[in-house]
């Protein structure tokens, strides 16, 4: 462990206990609060009703399902980059992209300039006919996938590409049941909330026939794991015999995932849905070489497999513009969503032409899937994330932030786990190293808050929600996070101080 652990430990070489470390004295090397970076962008005046009057009709007429994030509800209004301003004119930098949705930035130029042309050209037809931008798009799409997956279908959101893609599966192979990962977030409509195992997603009402769950290969919080397991610049600070190169937690993960096929499902299988790195579940990676052995004794029991990059796809992770593609794997369906638009709603579900085919022998419409405007922002996203460079500037910029977040981690007893690729990160918040209990919620909350009064929205997940989600536009700079990072830490040491006085 970084010798910045040496002031968490006691004469005797042992770790303080999580309470008499939390109740020390806790003394900040941080005396003013982080500058935050110049931004040239002026935003408009805000003229639209009072908060208190949005507060009302948010509380009124919006179904309470639509739950806000922080004690006092943020009222945006306007975006620009990696920037959103409030109706205020507060500025924030914004490290969640409307829940890993903003890929190349809020209102982007050259995706809002392709969007306003379309306007004044076509809106809709339904994909009855053709238009140009499908054929473009589509083209365009495919291209950037790997042999067999060369055929796409378009729809507008992620539950329903997943969904899809499960109705797919079970029609190609004539089997039934599918198996996800536990911690796994695959949608919210009736189907694919069989593939989703996060509890509070659950309502207590029939739904996902079919699917079959099994243990998830977590190398923090799992049963096995440690320091040489997963892709990324930052590994854990748990103890395993794993050498470098070597992941002996795979093949104890491995055999659970083969019990769950000995005793959870038929013999011959629809298909296994994974996220190449888990999202709303907090950025949790499996060892190195899981799925592509997962992958074959799937296929050995006749399922496809299927890639949900609805949060790792469009060069997110750095190294490579898929997710799949960093676990040396070709799925037979992938699924993408959210980054895909910039936050215009469209989706896509991508395979090969005989999975594809299976479909085409009954009719299966959808009325918006593919329509102009949506073809043209995927275009145009497509063209932004290659001209601007973004997947480069993703690996460099994440790289850069995750090991400034590891001396994070080494300094305070709290932050148990640092970890992610590219600019998909997780920071999972612990009691103590050693025992790896989550957070109290409302401490937890606390930082958060402090975070926003800062200036700087992160996200939250995990099964307990206790790991910060970072996700940001993927146009963010190094001088960005290192405003971030010392935002966090001044959050961090604030934290420490309130547990100190209490």
């Amino acid at each position: 462990m970084a010798g910045g652990m040496a002031a968490l430990r006691q004469g005797g070489g042992h770790r303080l206990g999580s309470v008499a470390f939390r109740q020390q004295k806790w003394k900040s090397t941080v005396s003013v609060q982080a500058k935050m970076p110049p931004c040239n962008f002026v935003p408009e005046k805000y003229q639209s009703y009072s908060y208190e009057r949005m507060l009302k009709i948010r509380e009124q007429n919006v179904s309470p399902a639509l739950r806000t994030f922080y004690k006092k509800p943020l009222l945006l209004h306007q975006g620009y980059m990696q920037w959103l301003f409030d109706y205020e004119g507060r500025r924030y930098l914004d490290l969640f992209a409307g829940i890993v949705t903003v890929s190349v930035g809020h209102c982007h130029p050259k995706v809002t300039m392709a969007i306003q042309k379309q306007l004044a050209r076509l809106w809709h037809t339904t994909n009855i006919y053709m238009h140009p931008s499908i054929q473009e798009y589509a083209e365009k799409l495919t291209s950037l996938l790997p042999d067999p997956l060369k055929v796409v279908y378009l729809t507008n959101s992620g539950s329903e590409a997943n969904d899809l893609a499960m109705f797919m599966a079970r029609l190609y192979t004539r089997n039934f049941d599918i198996i996800s990962f536990r911690g796994a977030y695959h949608g919210g409509s009736p189907y694919t909330l069989g593939l989703t195992s996060i509890g509070p997603y659950k309502h207590g009402v029939a739904n996902g026939f079919g699917c079959s769950t099994t243990m998830l290969p977590d190398v923090f919080r799992g049963p096995w794991g440690g320091s040489n397991c997963r892709d990324s610049p930052v590994q854990t600070v748990r103890k395993c015999s794993c050498s470098e190169g070597i992941c002996h937690a795979n093949d104890q993960y491995i055999e659970q995932f083969k019990d769950t096929l000995n005793t959870c499902v038929p013999k011959t299988i629809a298909g296994f849905i994974s996220e190449p790195i888990q999202g709303v579940n907090g950025a949790v990676q499996y060892p190195k070489g899981f799925l592509k052995e997962a992958y074959g004794l799937v296929r050995e029991r006749g399922g496809v497999c299927i890639s949900d990059e609805v949060q790792t796809g469009f060069g997110r992770t750095g190294s490579h513009f898929w997710g799949f593609q960093t676990h040396g794997v070709v799925p037979d369906i992938v699924t993408l969503a959210k980054g895909i638009g910039n936050g215009f709603p469209m989706a896509a579900v991508v395979t090969t032409k005989e999975i594809a085919n299976s479909l085409a022998q009954n009719l299966h419409f959808n009325t918006f899937g593919g329509n102009p405007l949506a073809c043209v922002v995927g275009a145009a996203v497509l063209d932004a994330i290659e001209e601007d460079h973004l997947q480069k500037n993703s690996e460099d910029v994440g790289t850069y932030m995750l090991l400034e977040l590891a001396k994070l981690r080494d300094k305070f007893e709290i932050v148990g786990d640092v970890r992610g690729k590219g600019l998909m990160i997780g920071i999972e918040m612990v009691t103590d190293k050693d025992s790896r209990h989550p957070l109290p919620t409302e401490e937890i909350s606390e930082i958060w808050e402090d975070c926003k009064d800062m200036g700087v929205l992160i996200g939250r997940g995990g099964l307990y929600n206790q790991t910060f989600r970072i996700k940001p536009p993927m146009c963010i700079t190094k001088k960005d996070a290192d405003f971030a990072v010392e935002v966090i830490h001044t959050a961090l040491e604030r934290h420490m101080r309130r547990v100190a006085a209490k």
